[in-house]
This record gives C-alpha cells, structure tokens and sequence, in this order.
C-alpha cells in the first residue's frame, strides 16, 4: 500500500490531476451522502425508488455515481428519505 500512497503524492504535485482528484472526491462525497440518507431512513433502493417515483436500478445508477442528478432529482432524494438538501458555494483555491 505504501507503493500507492508514495505514488499519489507524486501525482498530486501535477495541478491538472490535482483538479480532477478534487472533482472526483465531490462526487463520491455525494454519492457517501446519499447512501448515508438512505441508510439512516431503513430504506432499500426498491422502497426509495417507490417514493421517488422511480426504478430500483435508477437508484442504483445513481448511488454508483454513474449519472449526475440534478437538483430536483437531489430534492426528491431528499424528501423521500426525510433529508434536506443543502447546497453551497465555496472559494476556489488558486
């Protein structure tokens, strides 16, 4: 393991993969936020798409971070599993 962590190091001294590290991280931070909602509110993906209105292999494509929902699809992910979805901007660095 040390063999890739010494080689992630490397890679983050390149601004350009450090960007694309960055974007990817967002996306599971969603996709782990998702999956935390879900789990907190007893729910399996077939109950969850039931309440959304949707497939269970829509929700399963979504919580592999295999589409990029859009916010009103985020909001009834929340609702349906009692959430809020919250939504921010912060400072880009550099």
């Amino acid at each position: 393991m040390a063999k890739l962590e010494n080689l992630k190091q490397r890679s983050m001294q390149d601004p350009e993969f450090r960007a694309e590290y960055a974007r990817a991280d967002e996306g599971y931070a969603l996709v782990e936020a998702m999956i935390r909602a879900q789990t907190a509110a007893n729910l399996i993906q077939s109950e969850l798409a039931a309440r959304i209105g949707t497939t269970q292999s829509a929700i399963a494509r979504l919580e592999g971070g295999r589409l990029s929902p859009s916010i009103r699809t985020l909001r009834r992910y929340a609702e349906a599993t009692g959430t809020r979805l919250t939504l921010g901007f912060e400072r880009a660095e550099g």
